[in-house]
């Protein structure tokens, strides 16, 4: 065995554990692939979505076909897909050598240990990139006790268990050392972190110790909840300088009576509040948001409430999805999914429409503005980076590098994005004084 590829399927603490785990297999010696024609396979896993389940299943069905080929080919399934009907799972798919749980990173990396002859311990136990990538994720806390009706989460990733301060901070300043420049701290309900612990803490007091390290310019979090999102926490983003002015705030449903079926544990009214709080506290705030279309029983008109709370409160971005049947959810098991796939289709393509519209008039205010961008990427000889309030924007310019922070006019804005010219690069420690918007 000498190599091996990850693949990733879902969110960004997926992207975060499959980054670890091949932080672990590269210690052990081997070397990363791009191309799943390696002798060990990777697959991380999601199932919140029906599509991402069949993304998944089917490069299963490619996989069986090279191992055919190549029986030496040593496979494993990692993430939210490997659950309590692992079983069946292992039926359908025979040549999976591994199933490993969420964060269960020894179920791979030991197995591979032994069959290298390689030490483990080196490997263990915080998995932290040898070379991260700029902008980097750093899992604060895990699980979830929400347990919305939707959501299979909670019976997946488990309870909320929060890393305490002292292993975050020890965490992000190993970021910093190796070259992060900006941290996004994640959960899978962010704004809910340190409520477990003794004595208790919150997201507020966290970024405010994450904020005081040397070296880390820029920080964010996702994903929060709309009753986790404290007034404290709300202010911590306003007055801390390196807290990135961005909040995603899902409120998956325009309806009371559909958000009281999703066991949601707030109103519309009481969401619309919320973010009324957050734009009178932080000037400039961007704000995204997350929209099932078509949950069990929402009707057109349930739906039409759902599209005035995008054109009302006119988001930066909307992450909008389709709802897809969970086996094991409370939904599942006690709603019929009764909206026709046709329309949930059309009410898909209206949602998208009103967003495309709302986006582009935004991000039309940008041009002619001088925005500062973190160099992130480089693509066809294009760069491209985020500003403070997270716009994509593709870069005109030369004698720029991943890792650079660059001042920029902005010269086009596009639906989804912004394209801007290079005007210098900067020292990025008086960002905090400019105003971006």
């Amino acid at each position: 065995m000498k190599n091996f590829h990850v693949s990733t399927v879902g969110c960004q603490m997926n992207v975060s554990d499959s980054e670890r785990l091949a932080s672990g297999l590269k210690e052990l010696g081997l070397q990363e692939n791009d191309d799943i024609y390696s002798d060990l396979v990777v697959l991380n896993t999601c199932v919140v979505r029906q599509t991402a389940e069949d993304t998944a299943t089917g490069l299963l069905g490619k996989l069986k076909n090279i191992k055919k080929k190549n029986p030496s080919m040593m496979i494993c399934v990692m993430g939210c897909m490997v659950g309590p009907k692992t079983i069946d799972l292992q039926k359908r798919f025979p040549q999976v050598d591994i199933w490993a749980a969420p964060q269960k990173f020894e179920k791979i990396l030991e197995p591979v240990s032994e069959k290298l002859n390689n030490n483990l311990n080196g490997c263990m136990p915080d998995l932290i990139p040898i070379q991260p990538k700029i902008a980097s994720f750093v899992p604060i806390i895990h699980g979830c006790n929400k347990f919305c009706s939707f959501c299979i989460i909670p019976y997946r990733r488990g309870r909320e268990i929060s890393k305490t301060i002292l292993e975050i901070k020890e965490e992000v300043s190993k970021f910093i050392r190796r070259g992060v420049k900006e941290v996004t701290l994640l959960g899978q309900n962010v704004d809910s972190y340190g409520h477990d612990l003794n004595p208790k803490t919150d997201l507020a007091d966290l970024m405010s110790e994450i904020n005081s390290l040397e070296g880390l310019k820029r920080l964010r979090f996702l994903t929060s909840h709309p009753n986790d999102m404290s007034s404290k926490i709300i202010k911590a983003i306003r007055d801390l300088p390196k807290v990135c002015e961005t909040i995603n705030l899902p409120f998956q449903a325009g309806n009371n009576d559909v958000l009281e079926n999703m066991r949601r544990g707030y109103t519309r009214e009481e969401y619309l509040d919320k973010v009324q709080e957050i734009r009178e506290t932080i000037p400039n705030v961007s704000v995204t948001t997350d929209l099932i279309i078509g949950f069990p029983g929402e009707t057109r008109d349930q739906f039409m409430e759902s599209l005035d709370i995008v054109e009302r409160v006119r988001f930066d971005k909307v992450h909008a999805s389709i709802y897809s049947d969970r086996p094991g959810t409370i939904a599942s098991r006690k709603m019929g999914d009764d909206v026709a796939r046709e329309e949930k289709k059309k009410r898909m393509a209206v949602i998208v429409e009103a967003q495309k519209k709302i986006s582009m008039e935004l991000n039309l205010e940008y041009e002619g503005t001088t925005q500062v961008v973190l160099v992130e990427n480089k693509s066809e000889g294009v760069y491209s980076g985020r500003s403070r309030l997270d716009k994509l924007v593709y870069l005109d310019g030369e004698n720029i590098e991943i890792g650079d922070f660059v001042e920029v006019k902005i010269t086009e804005a596009r639906t989804w994005s912004l394209t801007g010219e290079v005007q210098k690069k900067i020292n990025y420690e008086i960002e905090g004084q400019l105003i971006e918007h």
